[in-house]
């Protein structure tokens, strides 16, 4: 037996597929994938069918936990389109947190920059399930697109359906305290 290393993969999610290991009622991303045995890779911050963007994927349960984890508060950055314009008080009521139906707990702060009246750019640092529409919808507005372009230092830069693998010092962003040193 020889210990293959992990592996780190970037991948452009299209519209209408899914980030699961086995195709559904849409494909799965991993479909598209020209990479061997890749059902052992798992997604770090999924995406639903019709939102679009930047998938990270890997067989590093680690390096993917350190992602996710609420605590390290990982910038993910969203590109927004909306069915209204954009209210003027949005960005100050997601700088200080938004009652999401269903939760206990306002939301972390966000950053939002207005790009024009219906489209917008979301820095959150949490995960929530459906976090960016649910924000949305809190006040009063709807989004009609969906798309991931950065999640922490890494920033999607391949086409639509394409992938790469992680360079070392993208694979270094999330790597644990004890995984740098050794």
């Amino acid at each position: 037996l020889t210990l293959r290393p992990f592996r780190y993969v970037l991948i452009h999610k299209p519209m209408a597929t899914i980030c699961s290991n086995v195709d559904e009622q849409y494909p799965s991303i991993f479909s598209a994938l020209d990479l061997e045995r890749c059902c052992e890779l798992h997604i770090a911050g999924r995406l639903d069918a019709d939102t679009t963007g930047l998938v990270l994927a890997t067989d590093d349960g680690r390096w993917s936990f350190n992602i996710m984890r609420p605590t390290k508060r990982c910038e993910k950055v969203y590109r927004v389109g909306l069915a209204q314009p954009i209210a003027l008080d949005a960005a100050a009521k997601f700088a200080h947190g938004v009652a999401l139906q269903g939760e206990a707990q306002l939301t972390l702060p966000a950053t939002l920059e207005v790009i024009s009246a219906q489209d917008v750019r979301l820095t959150i640092t949490e995960g929530k399930f459906h976090q960016v529409k649910r924000m949305f919808a809190a006040i009063g507005n709807r989004v009609v697109s969906l798309h991931r372009e950065q999640i922490g230092g890494i920033t999607l830069d391949v086409g639509v359906g394409q992938w790469r693998a992680l360079t070392a010092t993208e694979i270094r962003l999330f790597a644990s305290e004890s995984e740098l040193d050794a």
